[in-house]
């Protein structure tokens, strides 16, 4: 003789045969042992949750101990402030954090500009130059400033710039 045997839920209120039977002894059962119940199913929510932490704290320790990404992570040295972010990615905004692109100093590294000076001729022209000292962007960096005095002091630390005047500071990169 072969068995077959089938699961399914039953509703408490229809008549099934032994359905009472059943409840009966799963409540003597429940009632008698010292053991908890052990739940292996865990919601996919909870693991992607879980999982996303984990990436996120791996992702920081990686950021820290990397020597790549020095304009960069002074703007965003957190990485779960980072992601919080909604970012509105422009060429200019670009260039500014990660200090690639078309400005002298990084075009001169790669011989595709003869030298690495401003046109401005005061000194070379490099990120920190273009946003605090470049006297060919005084005017833009005059609005960045006003806007930045009212609750801060000048000049002002790249991640607190990005965390606290982010407006201001994009739009100061339109300029570039």
């Amino acid at each position: 003789m072969q068995w077959h045997i089938q699961f399914c839920g039953v509703k408490a209120y229809v008549s099934v045969l032994g359905n009472k039977t059943a409840d009966t002894l799963a409540k003597e059962t429940a009632a008698s042992t010292d053991t908890p119940e052990c739940y292996d199913k865990v919601p996919i929510s909870v693991v992607k949750s879980e999982l996303e932490v984990l990436s996120v704290k791996k992702w920081q320790r990686e950021w820290d101990q990397s020597t790549k990404g020095q304009i960069t992570k002074q703007y965003f040295p957190d990485i779960t402030a980072r992601l919080n972010m909604k970012l509105n990615l422009t060429h200019n905004f670009t260039l500014m954090v990660t200090g690639h692109g078309s400005i002298n100093s990084y075009l001169h590294r790669f011989k595709m500009r003869e030298t690495p000076s401003c046109p401005c001729g005061v000194q070379d022209q490099t990120i920190d130059h273009l946003l605090f000292e470049c006297e060919l962007l005084r005017k833009e960096r005059n609005h960045l400033t006003t806007n930045i005095l009212k609750t801060n002091v000048w000049p002002i630390s790249k991640s607190k710039l990005i965390r606290k005047h982010f407006k201001a500071f994009y739009k100061f990169t339109n300029y570039i």
